[in-house]
């Protein structure tokens, strides 16, 4: 969490975002997976039904979402880009674009460093288009695995690829 939150500051610093935007994106950074290792079944009896079916790995981002709106957060944005930064959705804003791309992105991976750190170079200038080579390269793995695709991430991948304007921060 803590690689993630720290990339997500570099980038919103060298973005030129104002000083709440950038505690936003260091704040998702920090708590999106703030459940990671929370038993499956437990985050299942607590999310929303939409969410249910997930497997288990992916369950912690819907639960801390809904732990953070039970606890009084009245950030839309910010709770959908913890509850779907897993999957992807065509109705991130630029918050949940950034985390989605941090989270694959930050320095500990260690599959294909030299290409993840190009993508990490570019993202504050072009996130758009380095969300979409990201997906692209998920979605690629999962098809090559013969694992099924989440609605959710085949949405946001033909968002991405009708050129669609993504959701504000006014909208949630």
């Amino acid at each position: 969490m803590t690689r993630v939150a720290e990339l997500l500051g570099i980038w919103a610093e060298i973005r030129g975002e104002p000083e709440v935007e950038r505690a936003r994106w260091l704040a998702v950074g920090f708590l999106h997976d703030a459940l990671r290792d929370e038993e499956p079944e437990r985050l299942r009896r607590h999310v929303d039904q939409a969410f249910l079916e997930l497997p288990g790995k992916v369950l912690h981002g819907p639960g801390a979402s809904f732990r953070l709106r039970e606890d009084g957060v009245e950030d839309g944005e910010l709770l959908h880009a913890i509850a779907f930064h897993t999957l992807g959705s065509a109705e991130f804003g630029t918050l949940g674009l950034a985390l989605f791309a941090a989270d694959f992105l930050e320095p500990g991976r260690r599959i294909r460093e030299d290409w993840r750190a190009e993508l990490r170079e570019r993202a504050p200038e072009d996130l758009e288009a380095v969300v979409r080579e990201i997906l692209g390269a998920r979605i690629g793995y999962l098809l090559e695995k013969g694992r099924p695709l989440r609605h959710e991430t085949l949405a946001m991948w033909n968002h991405l690829s009708e050129g669609q304007p993504w959701a504000s921060a006014l909208e949630f």
